[in-house]
């Protein structure tokens, strides 16, 4: 796939008929090779890509993240490191009234960008996709199937996150404490706040993690994150908890 400059828009000076309707933002830490693959991607299936703006958050990478992004031609900003950090600061450079937070190794569905502006029209200001994993694997397949259910705990983000600026704004945005757990926090507070919703589509999103601490044990792991986060524990202890079993 040829790699023409993707298109964003910066400046304070923009009139309002040119702001982007969507503002991507994508937090990276050492994420070269999934940038490489995300953003051509993202080019090639939006539907109206001229409408969107891109932001890398980058928190601190020592690889070629940084230059991959420039390379594409989007806007990077750098932040303290921390994916909650990161996307706060993402959120505060976006210029449209939609913010769409996105993984880098998770591809949205084709078209994903007209998903987004029909939910946000028809009077839903936040919401998500539902998942599936990019390896044949039925017991990845059962867990991500449950992402089709409104429910909070069955939100993570993976599965991306559309959100009005203004409803990010009055939520207080991501809470920085959280080193972890920090996706499940925020869209707790959202659906006590707002209507979600949880569109058909499906983000297809890397089992990397999965097959590096192996998927049993990971997901054991994962339960006791949110087993933990309801019996009260802090953001601290839950980060603690998760830089000690998961890699």
């Amino acid at each position: 796939m040829p790699r023409s400059p993707i298109y964003h828009m910066t400046g304070d000076s923009m009139k309002e008929n040119e702001l982007p309707k969507i503002s991507i933002i994508i937090p990276v830490l050492n994420e070269e090779e999934a940038l490489d693959k995300l953003l051509p991607y993202l080019q090639a299936h939006a539907a109206n890509f001229k409408d969107l703006e891109v932001i890398v958050s980058d928190g601190g990478s020592s690889d070629s993240t940084i230059t991959i992004a420039r390379k594409y031609g989007v806007c990077c900003i750098s932040s303290e490191r921390g994916r909650a950090s990161q996307m706060n600061a993402g959120a505060k450079k976006a210029n449209s009234s939609v913010l769409y937070f996105l993984h880098a190794d998770s591809l949205p569905p084709k078209n994903f960008d007209q998903a987004i502006t029909s939910a946000i029209n028809a009077g839903i200001p936040a919401g998500c996709f539902r998942l599936k994993f990019n390896v044949p694997s039925k017991f990845l397949a059962f867990f991500a199937w449950f992402t089709r259910f409104n429910l909070p705990l069955c939100r993570g983000g993976d599965q991306s996150l559309f959100i009005s600026k203004s409803l990010f704004t009055s939520t207080g945005g991501f809470n920085e404490k959280y080193r972890i757990y920090e996706d499940n926090e925020f869209i707790g507070r959202i659906y006590r706040s707002a209507k979600f919703r949880v569109l058909p589509q499906e983000v297809i999103t890397s089992a990397r993690k999965y097959e590096s601490n192996g998927a049993l044990r990971l997901q054991y792991h994962f339960t006791m994150v949110h087993l933990k986060k309801f019996a009260g524990a802090s953001p601290e202890s839950l980060y603690a908890y998760y830089n000690k079993h998961i890699r």
